[in-house]
């Protein structure tokens, strides 16, 4: 992996000891550094509350995880994981911990010969960003000798309330050019091959509107269901976990405009253009589930409110359905239907873009058919890729269509992708904010979705295993895919 020359500098990860960082944030770390991706001079200082852990134990911690996560390499890892992880605790945050923690940072800084130039990244929960990024303010950790960047995971916000007050905090101490609000799914190789596929392929572009396109389809669906999240899940829901940032994050860039340059602050302009010019949803445009109990599977499949830390009478939902519209000239009259859940069949993301049909079929067939739409399939997980129909004549007489299939998949050509985090921290590093959601475009995809959060009914069931509730139909057609 090749790129730009990176500054040295120190990445602060709070949370060191969490599930964000053992499954994702440590191999993403570790494998940049196998790659030689990273600066030439680094360090990582982990930060929690657990104050029995040190230096060792805190880099013993890393090495199982690296071998949990199959990256682990003996001897190798086990050098990396001493030379360059460090821990602090923070005990319970008061002003004396991060006084502790800024001193810790600044003899850190001495001891590598690094110019002042830090990451504080917020792998919590999102109840604890708002003290976190107050302490670092009062402590003075706002500011360094080089240059500071804060990383906050999703969600950003539980509402647009909360998600503006979070702003107005952030804000309070950090430039917006110093704040790199994080989704995984930009970090996706195929989430950004979008703009590539659309902007780079004057063939598809020029058909990328409302005279061309009839309907877009984009699923994100997983096959687990809430892996021992309860507490955190019931106070979400999919409609919050989901459809507000990863979904939404994909219609924007499936609708925006073409951008004047390829670069953070011309993209996120075309997003937030979107956002402001969707229609607001209607009651009818939205259906709501949650997984029961399936017998199907070996074993069973429990429902959603026979899981760990979920009420008995849990009115959550686990699977969202939404027909969108977009008032702009390039897509009005052409509906967006974003669908998400739990325990569907299996883990798929895939926007389908749907063409229309010629104006005037040509062709008479005694069976009624008639040319099938081209369709143009975007896989971003798994089996990475893009696949588009069209039709063609069958050999013979009398004539006859078929529909056949073209097909690219990026394992073939390039093999196995980086994985997101990969990329969204080598972005962090490098000051590109491309891929990161600005403050605007946060406040934005919440005031979308403000009304269905506080006037929605009872979910439909649905049987875990299934593709959602038998409702969901009606938005999604009698063509819907992967049903």
């Amino acid at each position: 992996m090749s790129g730009p020359v990176l500054e040295p500098c120190l990445c602060v990860i709070f949370g060191a000891t969490g599930d964000l960082m053992r499954r994702k944030l440590l191999p993403a770390i570790y494998h940049l550094a196998v790659q030689g991706s990273l600066p030439r001079q680094y360090a990582i200082l982990g930060v929690s509350l657990e104050a029995e852990i040190d230096d060792t134990k805190f880099r013993g911690l890393a090495r199982q995880a690296l071998e949990t996560t199959g990256a682990f390499d003996r001897e190798p890892s086990a050098a990396w994981c001493d030379d360059c992880l460090h821990y602090q605790p923070i005990g319970q945050g008061d002003a004396a911990a991060f006084q502790a923690l800024a001193a810790r940072i600044a003899g850190l800084e001495q001891t590598c010969g690094l110019p002042g130039n830090r990451v504080f990244y917020l792998a919590l929960p999102p109840e604890a960003f708002p003290s976190i990024i107050s302490a670092l303010g009062e402590a003075g950790l706002n500011r360094s000798a080089g240059w500071t960047r804060l990383v906050i995971e999703k969600p950003f916000g539980h509402d647009l309330a909360s998600a503006r007050q979070l702003n107005g905090l952030a804000h309070q101490y950090f430039d917006e050019a110093q704040i790199y609000r994080i989704d995984h799914y930009l970090g996706k190789d195929t989430v950004q091959n979008l703009m590539a596929f659309r902007f780079g392929n004057a063939l598809f572009e020029s058909a990328w509107n409302r005279d061309h396109i009839e309907r877009v389809l984009i699923t994100v669906a997983e096959e687990l269901g809430i892996e021992g999240r309860g507490a955190y899940y019931e106070t979400a829901g999919a409609l919050r976990d989901m459809v507000q940032n990863h979904l939404t994050q994909l219609l924007t860039l499936t609708a925006m405009e073409v951008p004047s340059a390829f670069e953070a602050d011309a993209i996120r302009f075309e997003k937030v253009k979107v956002l402001r010019s969707m229609a607001p949803i209607r009651p009818d445009d939205a259906v709501f589930g949650q997984y029961t109990r399936s017998e199907k599977g070996r074993p069973a499949l429990p429902a959603y409110r026979e899981e760990p830390r979920v009420a008995p009478d849990s009115k959550t939902e686990t699977y969202v359905a939404l027909r969108l519209s977009i008032d702009s000239w390039r897509w009005q009259g052409v509906p967006f239907i974003l669908r998400t859940g739990k325990r569907l069949p299996c883990r798929l993301s895939q926007i389908i873009i749907t063409f229309r049909r010629p104006p005037v079929s040509v062709f008479k067939f005694s069976n009624g058919r008639t040319a099938h739409p081209n369709v143009l399939t975007i896989t971003l997980q798994p089996n990475e890729g893009f696949d588009l129909t069209f039709e063609v004549k069958t050999p013979g007489q009398p004539i006859s269509l078929r529909t056949q299939h073209m097909d690219f998949r990026y394992a073939d050509v390039f093999g196995a992708l980086p994985e997101a985090y990969q990329t969204l921290l080598l972005d962090v590093l490098e000051g590109d904010q491309t891929l990161f959601v600005h403050a605007s475009e946060a406040e934005a995809s919440w005031q979308l979705y403000a009304p269905m959060l506080e006037r929605r009914g009872p979910p439909d069931p649905y049987p875990a295993g299934s593709w959602g509730p038998a409702e969901a139909r009606r938005l999604l057609g009698d063509e819907a895919p992967a049903e």
